[in-house]
């Protein structure tokens, strides 16, 4: 560390910086506490060709010349599909930043909502965090100004992304030994979500939850407000707690909290006559939490829109509020031809409106989802499959601790992020894993399940896997609350070609719910490629995922015990170098499933499927 305090002249914050800024106030999102900033304006990046490690690519590599502009977030490696770019590699970023006004008191956070892979911050030359996994966020504590890293005047930041994985990282990255590769989806490099600045006075909102209550459709509810508080000043603090929600206020407190010291604070609002939420109304209630000081002062605020539900499930039917719900919809995935997972708020908003369009009740992706995205889910009553992306791991992975480990660390994250958003329903602990769990999954499953269960009752708890009629009852999958199976019937042979005659899929969906009659069973994916006109019997055209998309829908509405079904997906996105998807004409490396491409036109299946959706939802009302 010593060594890293004392660099050459180039590294540290210069006299004049170029380009440097205050970041602004405000969030893209939302909820979240008071005194963020949008870390935004002029960044610079440079590739690292040597991908040097941290103490030595700081030393040697920040120093160098070839910085060029860039906006946050940032994919490094957008528009680079080589094998090179897929494999992974070092990236540097820099921003110069002048603190915005604040008092004497205050400390700072650094608040990074997703760099892939693994992340090392620098300030003004001093390394004061790292972080390992893409997806959900981290913070970095920051001393207040004066004290040395932070400063009254410029302030450098740089970050290295390192978006190497191997075999043992989540999700897994990895060649095998016949040359294919291991990996569900692009890998794109760099600071992929927003970076924030959290001013904190003495007293921070660590994680908050609010908790909706409610026993019957026409029951009294309350909302159980559970608020971890953190003291980040140099001596002891009280803590008192006020909450706001439809017209009510209460009060918890006043607790001393001694410095770097946690402390609850727990507070009930009754709401003696509940709007639900569900989609056909999704009602959200605002939620103000005031954050006291020994003075009384407010020292931070605290927004949630929560929504109150409930979710159970009978004898297989997943009942919201009581009442079964037939879902359906489209998978996401957070990807762009120009930008690759550096997607902008307008880019969000434009995909969540194509969802809308569709008449979709329900969404998935195969990793935690923007926290913009989850609130548009919320405003919308859209169904959220939340799930971390530990995807295609084979069972020997799950023997080793520290792979077990990594992936509880996720789910646990994901959780703790996500669980006031009340268009979340499922907390799915994986997906296309082992067709036939061992030792080491099964393991893996029951923690998860565990884990989720104890930071959240009141949801379920899934996973998704690859329907394949040669597989039997899993005795694993009868343990967990909601099970989601992956449908290609028609369009993948699958094992001994079971899957190949999508004549097959009723009998095998009849055959999951006698297997599983207490598990709510959704189908987590269904789709076929399409990048062309051609005869509808010829894999691969638009003629034939429509026709396939109806096929299956129309399989779906005969099966009262089915809950939900989404199409996998709603674009086109870049998987892996030599990705063909079953496509006999494929453009490696996109997969081409989606009902939308990258140029934006809508295929004919997405018209199939709004058409199939919307005649639902009316017959539903």
């Amino acid at each position: 560390m010593a060594t890293l305090a004392v660099l050459a002249i180039g590294l540290l914050v210069p006299s004049s910086a170029l380009g440097a800024d205050t970041p602004s106030p405000g969030s893209v999102y939302e909820d979240g506490p008071s005194g963020r900033y949008l870390v935004d304006g002029s960044w610079y990046s440079r590739p690292d060709p040597r991908n040097r490690g941290v103490t030595d690519g700081y030393q040697r590599g920040t120093g160098l010349t070839g910085w060029a502009p860039v906006t946050i977030p940032n994919a490094a490696n957008a528009g680079d599909f080589s094998q090179q770019s897929y494999l992974g590699s070092v990236h540097w970023y820099r921003k110069d930043f002048e603190l915005p006004a604040s008092p004497p008191r205050a400390s700072w956070v650094l608040r990074f909502e997703s760099v892939n892979y693994r992340a090392s911050v620098w300030l003004n030359g001093r390394l004061i965090g790292r972080h390992v996994g893409g997806y959900l966020p981290f913070e970095v504590e920051v001393a207040g100004s004066g004290s040395g890293a932070m400063r009254r005047g410029v302030n450098r930041l740089v970050v290295r992304a390192d978006s190497r994985r191997g075999l043992t990282d989540v999700p897994s990255l990895a060649v095998r030994r016949d040359g294919r590769f291991v990996g569900g989806w692009w890998n794109y490099a760099g600071i992929l979500r927003e970076v924030y600045l959290r001013r904190v006075d003495t007293l921070d909102f660590v994680n908050v939850n609010v908790r909706p209550r409610l026993g019957c459709r026409s029951c009294e509810a309350s909302l159980s407000i559970d608020a971890l508080v953190r003291n980040m000043g140099a001596r002891g603090a009280t803590a008192s707690l006020e909450a706001r929600a439809d017209g009510r206020r209460v009060t918890a407190g006043p607790t001393r909290v001694s410095p770097n010291r946690l402390r609850r604070l727990r507070a009930r609002v009754r709401i003696p006559q509940p709007r639900l939420w569900s989609p056909e109304q999704p009602t959200l209630y605002p939620v103000e939490l005031l954050l006291r000081d020994d003075d009384g002062d407010v020292v931070q605020r605290y927004t949630v829109h929560t929504g109150i539900r409930s979710f159970k499930v009978r004898r297989g039917r997943l009942l919201l509020n009581d009442r079964p719900v037939n879902l359906r919809g489209a998978s996401m995935h957070e990807d762009d031809l120009v930008r690759g997972a550096a997607l902008r708020p307008s880019d969000l908003r434009d995909n969540f409106a194509l969802l809308r369009d569709l008449g979709a009740t329900m969404t998935r992706a195969h990793y935690p989802l923007h926290p913009l995205t989850l609130e548009l889910a919320d405003r919308e009553g859209i169904l959220v499959w939340a799930e971390v992306p530990v995807y295609q791991m084979e069972d020997r992975l799950f023997k080793d601790e520290s792979v077990r480990r990594r992936s509880l660390r996720i789910l646990r994250e994901m959780v703790l992020r996500d669980r006031n958003h009340p268009s979340v329903v499922v907390w799915s602990v994986g997906n296309e894993n082992t067709s036939k769990p061992g030792v080491g999954f099964r393991r893996y499953v029951r923690q998860a399940k565990r884990a989720a269960k104890r930071l959240d009752p009141t949801r379920l708890v899934g996973l998704a896997f690859p329907g394949y009629p040669t597989i039997g009852r899993q005795s694993l999958y009868a343990s967990l609350d909601a099970l989601g199976v992956n449908d290609y019937f028609g369009w993948y042979p699958g094992p001994n070609d079971s899957i190949a005659d999508r004549a097959a899929l009723g009998p095998y969906l009849d055959r999951l719910h006698a297997d599983y009659p207490g598990q709510a069973l959704f189908v987590t994916e269904f789709g076929a490629e399409a990048n062309r006109s051609g005869p509808a019997t010829e894999k691969g055209t638009f003629e034939f995922q429509r026709d396939f998309l109806a096929y299956h829908l129309n399989v779906f509405a005969q099966k009262d015990y089915l809950n939900g079904a989404l199409v996998w997906i709603l674009r086109d996105f870049r998987v892996k170098p030599n990705y063909d998807g079953g496509n006999p004409q494929p453009t490696p490396p996109i997969n081409q499933k989606g009902l939308v491409d990258d140029s934006g036109h809508r295929k004919p299946g997405f018209s199939a499927v709004q058409q199939g959706l919307r005649a639902l939802n009316s017959n539903q009302r």
